[in-house]
């Protein structure tokens, strides 16, 4: 990602400030994911003036302003499908993970708050670490993460088990896959992937912000479809809260 260059904000030209907010928006909101702690005061500043000149996206919305978005969610590792300028359902769940992750309202629109975010954004790392992938499902924030070598690779919108059905927590690998739709009792499974029991992670057309399963580990179907072929029978599965 490339620096953001320093600027002297002058407050008797308000015009500077929409200009840094368009050039940030065009280069993808190209702020170095570091934590708060590591930026100074100029940083905070120059992200909260980037943040309240950028517009509201949210399903629906088109243009330049959503390709920014896609390419910084990319860059951060969140499951966007693409960059097409085009705010629709995997940008909508992407949106939705990273304000799990980063502790924001779970709307899925992107104004100030999240803006701002995107900018000084929290940057998780896995509990546990192989040199091949491995999957952990984060029952606190529920996301699902993707990891490979002790980096999260990809970062992926998750909806597990109510509080009368909850996810079963511990440490296993992937035992069986079917590559299509389950007909179980409690429902349709897209592309299960059985790591305990009768307890799979699969894509559901259904994937709200909150524990809404029978158990079973839901992300998006369309992004159960780019983590088929990247995940197998013999993966690791990490889940814990």
């Amino acid at each position: 990602m490339l620096p953001v260059s320093p600027h002297v904000i002058r407050p008797r030209r308000p015009a500077a400030h929409a200009a840094l907010g368009t050039a940030l928006l065009v280069a993808g909101l190209a702020v170095p994911a570091t934590p708060a702690s590591a930026a100074g005061p100029t940083t905070g500043v120059t992200v909260t003036l980037a943040a309240a000149s950028q517009p509201t996206l949210r399903q629906g919305s088109r243009g330049a302003a959503v390709s920014a978005l896609q390419t910084r969610l990319t860059a951060l590792r969140y499951d966007v499908g693409g960059v097409d300028g085009i705010f629709g359902p995997s940008t909508h769940h992407a949106v939705v993970a990273f304000q799990k992750v980063n502790g924001l309202d779970r709307d899925g629109i992107v104004g100030p708050l999240t803006w701002a975010a995107l900018g000084r954004p929290v940057v998780p790392k896995p509990k546990y670490t192989h040199s091949g992938y491995s999957v952990e499902a984060n029952l606190t924030r529920q996301v699902l993460y993707l990891a490979k070598g002790g980096s999260v690779v990809r970062i992926l919108d998750a909806s597990s088990g109510k509080a009368s059905t909850p996810t079963p927590t511990g440490n296993w690998t992937v035992q069986r896959r079917i590559d299509g739709w389950r007909q179980s009792d409690l429902g349709l499974l897209w592309r299960p992937n059985y790591f305990y029991r009768g307890y799979a992670i699969h894509g559901a057309t259904s994937v709200p912000t909150y524990p809404a399963s029978h158990g079973c580990v839901r992300v998006p179907v369309p992004a159960m479809n780019r983590l088929w072929t990247t995940i197998r029978v013999g993966t690791p599965v990490h889940v814990y809260r």
